[in-house]
């Protein structure tokens, strides 16, 4: 190549490549180990939530796959059903515990606004989706429920659209369209929450100071702030703190 040849341009899979590692570093995606604090339970419920929804992925595949008749007159089709049941049924307990010790923790903190906000769009997508499934059961439940949901459909002006008494428009919302919606809202989610990282609890370093433990240089400041000057013991800034009045003071 001469001096005088222009440079090559960069292809445009150079171009993502660049951005998705500046945006996800692999030491950001898989780190080598996680802070004290997740050792609380409060940080469970989330890989547990992700647990819950493989395995309605993993069987719920398996139902779509047989049909209907399959899961009502086969004896294993039936224990299938009632693993992506009660999948479901703890998916939304694992998320519900997921959402609110978030939200009482503040999950929001330090930039994470789009962490929480996928979040919570993903429990609000899962409420349809959980809802197409049991109109989807093709038994008395789903007739009733479907009946019954429909008068709910018209009264907010998507009877037309989202018409609960087709199964087949319902078996498509619940088996694909929103499967899908979820499953990359969730993705997103957790892209996002490797990138942030794991929000801490309130005031964690003044905790570790009250227990003992090593603390961080603002907690450290403090400490120093609250050194004993003199002969005296300091509470506040060096002021010497009065000693423990005697039985006699006391009895005053």
């Amino acid at each position: 190549m001469s001096a005088t040849s222009p440079p090559a341009r960069k292809s445009w899979t150079v171009t993502v490549r660049e951005k998705a590692v500046a945006a996800l570093p692999p030491e950001t995606m898989f780190p080598d180990g996680q802070p004290a604090y997740m050792s609380s339970w409060i940080y469970v419920f989330g890989v547990l939530s992700l647990a819950s929804l493989a395995i309605l992925l993993l069987t719920g595949t398996i139902l779509a796959l047989k049909g209907p008749m399959w899961w009502h007159d086969d004896s294993i089709g039936h224990f299938f059903n009632s693993l992506h049941m009660w999948a479901v049924e703890l998916f939304f307990f694992f998320m519900v515990i997921h959402l609110w010790g978030k939200y009482w923790m503040a999950a929001w903190r330090g930039g994470r606004a789009r962490v929480w906000m996928t979040g919570a769009i993903t429990f609000v997508i899962a409420i349809p989706c959980a809802l197409t499934g049991y109109v989807s059961q093709q038994n008395f439940d789903a007739q009733w429920i479907s009946t019954q949901a429909k008068d709910a459909m018209n009264a907010a002006g998507i009877g037309s659209f989202f018409n609960l008494m087709n199964f087949g428009q319902m078996y498509s919302w619940h088996i694909l369209l929103f499967p899908v919606m979820v499953v990359g809202v969730v993705v997103a989610h957790v892209l996002l929450v490797r990138h942030h990282g794991i929000v801490p609890p309130f005031a964690l370093d003044d905790q570790r100071f009250a227990a003992g433990g090593a603390p961080e240089p603002s907690a450290q400041a403090h400490a120093t702030h609250a050194q004993p000057t003199g002969d005296g013991a300091s509470g506040d800034g060096g002021i010497p703190a009065s000693p423990a009045p005697s039985g006699t003071e006391r009895e005053q």
